[in-house]
């Protein structure tokens, strides 16, 4: 082992009950909150306090274990697992564990408000309903996010480990404050951000009845939290690069709207521009013109239903009458149609990559 790498260790002890360990170490212990995910269901959190970091893992073995995290492979010959002499546990992992995309696992998805889908509280209080319950193999996550009662959120500065994250205000405004962007940041129904990877921010305050679509890839990414910077930053950088992604504020009133498919028409949120094409974003609304069977090439291609009604059909699948709160997901190649849609539809679109083919014709953001 040389000196010049950083090592950290935690002690891990197993949760049969983590959102009550969540209070308990925060008031009752004193320790600080570190990291924690997933977020709409958390099944991991780390504390640190008193000389100690503590790993609260929901988990069947009961027994502690010692988990030593170091980027150095040569740390205990680069055995990943041993057993002291007198029985302890111990597991050596990455400092900083890379990111990993799973492979996708290509379903046809349909996700109905009607069928009562439990709200789960997740990271922060917040109210969490699952959109794509199978996560695809676990390469993203979709999730319907609400605060039912408006004013300060009880957030702290943090950041997330992803590849890509939308937020997508459906209903009310929603206040945050994000790493070298200036003051806080209103965000309106019809507004959206993308928080490029690792982006440090906060949630200030919301609305009564906020409610916001967020969308993460890959499905488990872990939030940590930054207890050394404060918000806003002196520094105000609006084009300041994050892996490759840059963050977008892109405003719904100033949208400008033009033909995209036939019987629709888009507005462009300049996401796939500003993430490289890692993916893209649209809402889509009713247009001219009679809706097509098509099919697309993307490797993603999850829809949720903002406005209206719509019927969706799929080759080989029963026809699914959706309104307001629906959700889908089409794999690729797959033919669709959206049929009978109402005056009012409007649907917002999120594909990765953020160009994709839909049948013979390319199609832009």
């Amino acid at each position: 082992m040389t000196d010049n790498h950083e090592i950290r260790a935690e002690v891990r002890l197993p949760s049969t009950n983590l959102r009550a360990d969540l209070g308990f170490f925060d008031k009752t212990m004193r320790m600080r909150l570190d990291s924690i995910y997933p977020a709409d269901d958390p099944a991991v959190a780390v504390y640190s306090g008193h000389g100690l970091r503590v790993r609260l893992e929901v988990s069947d073995d009961r027994a502690a274990h010692l988990r030593i995290m170091t980027d150095d492979v040569g740390f205990a010959d680069g055995v990943k697992t041993l057993t002291a002499p007198g029985g302890t546990q111990i597991e050596i992992a990455p400092l900083t564990p890379p990111l990993e995309l799973p492979t996708t696992d290509h379903a046809f998805v349909v996700r109905r408000l009607a069928d009562q889908a439990p709200w789960v509280i997740g990271r922060a209080g917040m109210q969490y309903r699952d959109l794509i319950p199978s996560r695809l193999g676990g390469s993203i996550i979709a999730s319907h996010i609400r605060i039912p009662d408006g004013g300060p959120v009880p957030d702290m500065v943090h950041f997330h480990r992803v590849g890509f994250q939308l937020i997508y205000c459906y209903r009310g405004w929603v206040d945050v404050v994000y790493e070298d962007q200036g003051g806080p940041i209103r965000l309106h129904a019809g507004d959206c951000f993308i928080q490029p990877p690792e982006i440090r921010h906060r949630v200030l305050e919301a609305s009564d009845g906020i409610e916001v679509i967020e969308i993460g890839v890959p499905a488990e990414h872990i939030t940590e939290i930054d207890h050394d910077m404060t918000l806003p930053t002196t520094i105000l950088r609006r084009d300041r690069d994050w892996q490759g992604q840059r963050f977008v504020h892109n405003i719904g009133a100033d949208a400008a709207w033009t033909p995209n498919r036939a019987g629709f028409e888009a507005r462009d949120t300049t996401i796939a521009h500003n993430t490289q094409n890692v993916a893209g974003v649209q809402v889509l609304r009713r247009g001219t013109g009679t809706p097509e069977w098509s099919a697309h090439d993307a490797d993603i291609h999850f829809t949720f239903v903002l406005e209206g009604q719509m019927t969706l059909e799929g080759e080989g699948k029963d026809p699914f009458r959706l309104s307001a709160g629906d959700a889908f997901v089409i794999p690729p190649d797959m033919p669709t149609h959206y049929g009978d849609p109402s005056a009012d539809l409007k649907l917002l679109e999120v594909s990765l990559p953020g160009v994709f083919r839909l049948n013979s014709r390319l199609v832009k953001y």
